[in-house]
């Protein structure tokens, strides 16, 4: 994605998220990362977008691709990304509040569908059915890792890719989530993103995508290649 396209996808995104969160009962949609994506620290804005920015930079050379999963899709940040890359998109999530509120704003492409993760399961999904799935600072929240990797990686094709993204916890993360305000000052992670890749390490290859950034680094970007 050039550099001016970017720009205009996230000022439009941006700009519907603020909308939302002033119709919104204050922390009703921090989890979704509303705070983060639109947050009016140019540093803490800039990280959380440089996040999506490699992943749209690591998955949009081998596009196009014919089903995705977008695995704790909160707002939808991703998925009009995703929408122009694949023929089709799923959108799960345990609240899909947030999506339906952006949904409500700025419409979303037709070829996404959701997935109600509190009355359905992966495990409910055909194996190898998917190209690509996104888990994009997600997996630090799940209480069954290893159960939730197992069925992700069930659901990738061959040669598939599930691109996850985390953070390090390490003291300057925890600093930076304090310096950044209320709605990051809860402890709620159940692991760190190091602890995720040691076990998706376990059950195969991992392509490095990004670190954010050395030598503070914040977050941490892979594939684990089915």
């Amino acid at each position: 994605m050039e550099d001016i396209e970017f720009k205009k996808y996230k000022s439009e995104i941006r700009s519907t998220i603020r909308k939302v969160l002033s119709q919104s009962e204050p922390g009703r949609l921090d989890e979704a990362a509303f705070p983060a994506y639109s947050h009016p620290n140019p540093l803490i804005n800039w990280l959380f977008w440089q996040r999506l920015r490699k992943t749209m930079e690591y998955l949009e050379p081998h596009a196009p691709y014919q089903r995705v999963l977008d695995f704790g899709c909160g707002s939808g940040v991703l998925l009009p990304f995703l929408a122009k890359i694949s023929s089709h998109v799923t959108a799960a999530d345990l609240d899909l509040t947030p999506f339906e509120r952006m949904k409500a704003q700025m419409g979303f492409h037709a070829n996404i569908e959701t997935l109600d993760l509190k009355t359905a399961t992966l495990r409910g999904l055909p194996t190898a059915s998917y190209d690509v799935i996104t888990a994009l600072d997600v997996l630090e929240h799940v209480e069954d890792l290893n159960g939730t990797l197992n069925d992700l990686l069930r659901l990738l094709k061959q040669g598939g890719r599930l691109i996850i993204s985390g953070p390090t916890e390490n003291i300057f993360y925890k600093l930076g989530r304090r310096m950044a305000g209320k709605e990051y000052s809860g402890d709620y992670h159940e692991r760190g993103i190091a602890e995720i890749k040691r076990e998706v390490a376990n059950r195969g290859a991992i392509d490095q995508i990004a670190v954010l950034y050395r030598p503070v680094p914040l977050f941490d970007l892979f594939a684990a290649v089915r």
